[in-house]
């Protein structure tokens, strides 16, 4: 029905759906389920239907350009000596929920017939349950990801990110977890009534101007980088190396920034929209179901190691579900789980440990891929 020119009617629907990402995760249904996939699989519905076109140069933009920008937006705040000063003991939980996810992605790269695309979706897979999507989404497109690929691994991923919130949910209820891995900030402070909500910062003229300047700056200055490095396919990686420099150089004036971190997804949900849109339904079907049970085996080495690394180092329990929680959804949903549990004094550490996910799973998951693939 819409052409693939017609840049107009594609950007009324894929900012729709950006809107569609973000109202659902303020309903019961989206935050048991994520935005994201609400996003992919109505792109995929209007794409399979023929109401959009499956290739387009506006897809093109929004994942050659757009996407890019997202990434300093999401790591303006990552000041690694506020992370570590007010992290405490949920750094060093974190640590287990990254060795974790490291050892699922590579025994399971061993135990699943992946196929040409295993080496890809390890790596995509190991930064996206360190960092979050943003990392998934930057190592994608470093390690070459074709948009089919690209969504066939996120569509795969996302109900086990959702198994994952509801295993984290439920874990505290767990009699034989509790007796040996015991917390004394669930016994004293549990409150367990709450709901949790995406929470939308204010975005001043001024900041959301001046932010979209300098992320376009950096990766202006990334990209000239990686040009004379004749690294060009890892022009993602300097983008994260020159925001890290920047916001730990003026860590105080970037605190006073807002609206970076919700512009910054406002761009991932444009990016998530194109994809689904660009994606042919045959083939997501029949290849997503063997990186769902990938995906699935993960999670759960992840949170078999995170547990028992708490019982051989005495880590409390509420600690150790906090940093999987920011490895596995991330340091937003992170901080709604300790806020929900009424587990005040873990609501910081879990967004500080969780912007320390973004900041070092592009590294990782490259250094995975790159390993992998030979």
């Amino acid at each position: 029905m819409i052409s693939a020119d017609d840049h107009f009617s594609l950007a009324a629907i894929l900012f729709g759906l950006a809107f569609l990402g973000f109202w659902t995760e303020n309903t019961s249904i989206g935050r048991k389920t994520s935005g994201v996939v609400w996003v992919i699989c109505a792109g995929i519905l209007l794409g399979n239907m023929g109401v959009v076109p499956l290739k387009s140069p506006a897809y093109d933009f929004v994942g050659g350009t757009l996407m890019p920008i997202a990434i300093p937006l999401l790591l303006l705040k990552a000041d690694l000596r506020r992370i570590f000063t007010e992290s405490g003991k949920v750094m060093f939980a974190f640590s287990f929920a990254v060795i974790g996810t490291l050892i699922g992605a590579l025994i399971g790269y061993l135990i699943f017939d992946l196929g040409p695309i295993g080496p890809k979706a390890t790596a995509v897979y190991t930064a996206g349950w360190i960092g979050g999507a943003v990392n998934f989404v930057a190592v994608s497109d470093a390690l070459g990801m074709t948009p089919a690929e690209f969504s066939i691994a996120m569509g795969a991923s996302s109900p086990v990110s959702v198994i994952a919130l509801m295993l984290l949910a439920a874990i505290p209820s767990v009699a034989l977890i509790r007796k040996h891995v015991p917390s004394k900030i669930i016994d004293e402070t549990d409150g367990g009534n709450k709901e949790l909500k995406l929470s939308i910062e204010e975005m001043p003229v001024v900041h959301t101007v001046g932010v979209v300047a300098l992320s376009a700056a950096i990766c202006s200055a990334a990209n000239i980088i990686a040009g004379w490095l004749a690294m060009t396919q890892y022009s993602v990686l300097f983008i994260t190396i020159i925001s890290l420099i920047i916001a730990n150089i003026i860590p105080a004036r970037l605190s006073k920034v807002k609206g970076d971190f919700t512009l910054g997804m406002m761009i991932m949900y444009l990016f998530f929209a194109a994809i689904g849109c660009s994606t042919d339904a045959v083939s997501f079907i029949g290849s997503a179901m063997i990186l769902f049970f990938f995906g699935l085996f993960i999670i759960l080495i992840h949170l078999f190691v995170a547990l028992a690394c708490a019982k051989v180092f005495k880590v409390d329990l509420a600690e150790i579900l906090i940093a999987s929680a920011a490895a596995l959804v991330g340091p937003a949903p992170a901080a709604a789980i300790a806020s929900a549990r009424n587990w005040p004094t873990l609501v910081t550490p879990g967004i500080m440990v969780g912007i320390f996910g973004y900041a070092i799973a592009n590294f990782i998951g490259v250094g995975i891929g790159n390993w992998l693939g030979g």
